[in-house]
């Protein structure tokens, strides 16, 4: 199995870098960071730095949006990170949240979306792409292209992923019946383009709390990430969608305090890992043989004012319990 962590630019970038650096010394196999402009810091500075203190590690964005960054820019970043660590890039896409919402503009739509991964897939091919009656091409590209995935949460990104990207990280849980639906979903976008999805890479972002106090990781659907959005509501109310495919089905104004610990540990089981570093090792075990899933994207849960924590329990957990245990498998 495949793991991949989320890393925030919580440090000055030549540190976060070094950090970088240790999750490749920990086992990871890859890492993303957030494209947060208000952070003072740029994702693809620090990405760049981290490529020259790595050799292992793909590394990309997590992620950035066609609303900050025009797809032309997007598309020029991503050849240009290959160029550092070539076959070691990715660019990931995602309609916005943060990054968006902090400079007073929505998050893109489907079609919007539709429109930039396509038109950044074809920047990379070397293909002539118009903007706005403007014809235009980048005069450097790879062979094979940096491959375009996208961050989806809610049903119709998941299909569009499917029908759009080279790959996807799904934010659906690790519940097998909520990983079988979105599957149908990307099968769904594949056959809208009348495309196949062999070769399409597929990542499950897993929300993840370790700690040696189990019961205390579990209370995560209990808790706020801000003052008007419960944790299961960040980074949308698609959470609720994919939880409902897996059983679980709460209300669409339940407040976080009335989740009893009993159903909190029930959709913790569905949504992530939660609990001390053994009990996340037996339910990656348990993911990988109920769903066939091979890579996953280890997502800290934290509130707003902690998203820019660094992850150190998460990579010290994998490196000394859980990476060892995978081994075995």
């Amino acid at each position: 199995m495949k793991v991949d962590i989320r890393v925030p630019v919580g440090l000055p970038v030549r540190e976060t870098a070094d950090f970088i650096a240790e999750c490749e010394a920990a086992g990871f196999s890859g890492v993303g960071v957030h494209d947060h402009q208000h952070s003072g810091r740029d994702v693809f500075l620090t990405l760049a730095l981290a490529a020259e203190r790595t050799s292992l590690l793909t590394l990309y964005p997590a992620t950035s949006n066609p609303v900050t960054r025009h797809p032309m820019v997007l598309a020029s970043l991503a050849h240009s990170l290959e160029e550092i660590a070539p076959e070691r890039a990715r660019l990931t896409v995602a309609p916005g949240y943060l990054a968006v919402g902090n400079i007073g503009r929505p998050r893109a739509t489907v079609a919007t979306m539709r429109q930039a991964v396509l038109t950044i897939r074809r920047l990379l091919r070397g293909e002539t792409v118009e903007f706005n009656g403007v014809e235009t091409r980048l005069r450097n590209v790879t062979d094979p292209p940096t491959p375009v995935f996208m961050t989806a949460a809610g049903p119709r990104m998941v299909e569009l992923a499917g029908e759009v990207a080279d790959g996807a990280l799904l934010l659906v849980g690790l519940h097998p019946r909520a990983v079988a639906a979105a599957r149908r979903r990307l099968g769904t976008g594949a056959a809208r383009a009348g495309r196949s999805l062999d070769g399409f890479q597929t990542i499950f972002i897993t929300p993840t709390t370790v700690s040696e106090d189990g019961p205390a990781a579990r209370r995560f659907p209990q808790q706020w990430f801000r003052l008007d959005q419960p944790y299961l509501k960040y980074p949308s109310d698609s959470n609720l969608f994919w939880l409902r495919e897996a059983g679980i089905d709460l209300a669409g104004d339940f407040v976080p305090e009335s989740i009893s610990d009993d159903q909190a540990a029930e959709i913790c089981d569905a949504f992530g890992l939660f609990g001390t570093p053994a009990e996340c090792l037996a339910r990656l075990k348990r993911a990988e043989a109920e769903s066939g899933i091979e890579h996953v994207f280890i997502f800290p849960t934290h509130t707003q004012e902690g998203g820019y924590d660094m992850p150190r329990a998460e990579v010290t957990a994998f490196q000394e319990v859980i990476f060892p245990g995978l081994k075995t498998l």
